[in-house]
């Protein structure tokens, strides 16, 4: 099928074309969704894997994008320091963002329109939501991914964690990481291609040697500790009478003793990076209805697409989306490509990212103990990344030999780990400001041609990774990697919760009726607003709350 149709546009008053704050959508037929599995017995081997292959789409890059900062340093992190006890927070922020996910591609697949677009045509108009999205998008001015890639570059070089003497060498392996993360967007047709492709062998390469570790090398009480901890539901941290943390059901806590535990908020900002980080995260949810666009599902296919820079030529991109007339042949197309995006979310996303979650926290609970760096060393914020590689080196079980193969294996995941979720951050980024201005900017619909908007993206790219050096040279500075993953996670809680209060106001007004979410879907986003918000209200009362009554005297 084409990159992108010509088709001449229906009669609007076809479709359901409601007022917005933009111009008006055109409107064509839904194009027919191809069938997804092998249909009978005599397609051939070549047919039945293409077919099984269109499966292969947004959802397994969005879960190679967020297999990274939560599932690799605040997984193992959390897990090693309460065990498998607190996954259920993890088991909320997925489920949750399932249904956020599962409602940004309900509208692209209705418009063609990633959300951000769909948020600039509601009230007060575009000049607002841009502002907005500017406030909520400032986590992802925090480079934070890169410089614990380059901490695992460098212990692969000097055959050891980095240590504070090796300073240095981290930070110039961070700026080099950063420019490296770049290359692979610059090829491959659509920028969405090659996205695709790294995300599907990062997501194998991952869990599968994840996977493998934790079958063969840890222990089925390990294994329980986690699977059980993602049905834990209550389970909160409380400080004993030795003033140590330890965990207890809260629940269980009020039937046994009549009221309700004093919760331990000391770690409250690492818990709310673990929530944060569970699943997408921020914005990069809402990254979900552009893939679904440049995939080419549903009216995407009418739209186009982010072309690269080598090989994306005959790619083209309308600067705003195009909807079907609401036939009885189109409504039949329809549920075609909604079965696409709820076994994208159903069967892909979800399950990846509790894979994603528990795999890695199988091992820190196995291995990480064996390693000194879990002992919190002061100076080695970064050290999180290879504390799990250190413990297997350091494992008892294996001999010098053995340890040493699976401590560069080890690293090699981690690499593959975060360096790829820092070029999704890069590309999330630039994609995200190339679609907001593409569609909302008039003197950008009036002066730019289809043809161009890869000079738009990679503008936006260069200045954001020059960005990303002078961010990532002052964190290195004056402050610590940890210190920058933190902030990020805990700024994208409330963009999040934010965008998903957003998200069901334009689903319920601007789609026609007949495809609007069901009442459980709504209550499903809104759930994730009330438990991001709830999470952020905790962070700032704990953390930033003191500091304001003592600064302001109250």
């Amino acid at each position: 099928m084409p990159e992108h149709s010509h088709e001449p546009d229906l009669d609007a008053s076809q479709a359901y074309l409601p007022a917005t704050q933009l111009p008006a959508w055109t409107v064509e037929d839904l194009p027919t969704p191809p069938p997804l599995g092998a249909q009978g017995k005599r397609r051939s081997l070549g047919a039945s894997l293409r077919s099984y292959g269109a499966l292969i789409g947004p959802g397994v890059v969005m879960c190679g994008n967020q297999i990274g900062g939560g599932e690799w340093l605040f997984g193992p992190e959390i897990t090693a320091r309460y065990g498998g006890g607190l996954m259920w927070i993890a088991t909320i922020a997925i489920v949750v963002q399932v249904f956020f996910n599962i409602e940004a591609g309900r509208y692209a697949l209705y418009s063609g329109e990633p959300v951000m677009t769909g948020f600039m045509r509601l009230m007060p108009g575009p000049t607002f939501w841009i502002g907005a999205i500017m406030l909520l998008n400032i986590g992802a001015l925090i480079p934070g991914l890169s410089t614990h890639g380059a901490a695992v570059v460098a212990s692969m070089y000097l055959g050891r964690p980095p240590g504070e003497a090796d300073q240095a060498l981290v930070q110039m392996l961070a700026y080099i990481a950063l420019g490296a993360v770049v290359l692979p967007v610059l090829v491959g047709g659509k920028v969405y291609n090659t996205l695709q492709a790294v995300m599907t062998v990062k997501v194998l390469l991952v869990l599968g040697f994840c996977f493998f570790m934790g079958v063969f090398f840890v222990s089925p009480a390990n294994w329980w500790n986690v699977i059980s901890g993602f049905f834990a539901f209550g389970n909160v941290t409380v400080v004993d009478a030795e003033g140590k943390e330890q965990i207890v059901n809260a629940f269980s806590y009020r039937w046994k003793n009549g009221e309700w535990p004093v919760i331990a908020l000391a770690n409250i900002a690492v818990l709310g990076a673990f929530a944060g980080y569970a699943g997408g995260g921020g914005l990069s949810n809402a990254s979900y209805a552009n893939y679904v666009r440049d995939k080419g599902w549903g009216m995407g296919h009418r739209v186009g697409a982010i072309p690269s820079a080598i090989g994306g030529k005959q790619v083209t991109l309308s600067h705003l989306g195009k909807v079907f007339p609401l036939t009885q042949e189109n409504l039949v197309r329809w549920k075609g490509w909604w079965r696409y995006v709820l076994r994208d979310q159903l069967l892909i996303w979800g399950p990846g990212c509790f894979a994603g979650m528990a795999l890695p926290a199988l091992l820190s609970l196995e291995f990480a103990n064996y390693s000194p760096l879990s002992e919190g060393t002061s100076g080695l914020e970064w050290a999180q990344a290879v504390i799990t590689a250190d413990g297997i080196r350091n494992a008892p079980q294996f001999s010098a030999g053995v340890g040493g193969v699976l401590w560069v294996l080890t690293l090699i995941v981690g690499m593959a780990v975060l360096l790829p979720s820092q070029m999704s951050i890069v590309d999330s980024f630039s994609r995200r400001w190339t679609d907001i201005a593409w569609s909302g900017s008039r003197y950008v619909r009036d002066r730019m041609n289809p043809r161009h908007v890869g000079r738009l993206y990679y503008g936006i790219l260069l200045s954001y990774v020059v960005w990303s050096y002078l961010c990532a040279w002052y964190f290195t500075t004056h402050g610590s990697p940890k210190l920058m993953v933190i902030l990020i996670a805990n700024i994208n809680n409330v963009a999040l919760a934010v965008t998903a209060i957003a998200l069901v106001r334009v689903n319920t007004r601007l789609l026609p009726p007949e495809l609007r979410p069901r009442w459980y879907n709504r209550l499903g986003v809104l759930a994730c607003a009330v438990f991001y918000l709830g999470l952020s209200a905790l962070v700032f009362m704990q953390k930033q709350w003191p500091v304001l009554k003592e600064y302001f005297g109250w």
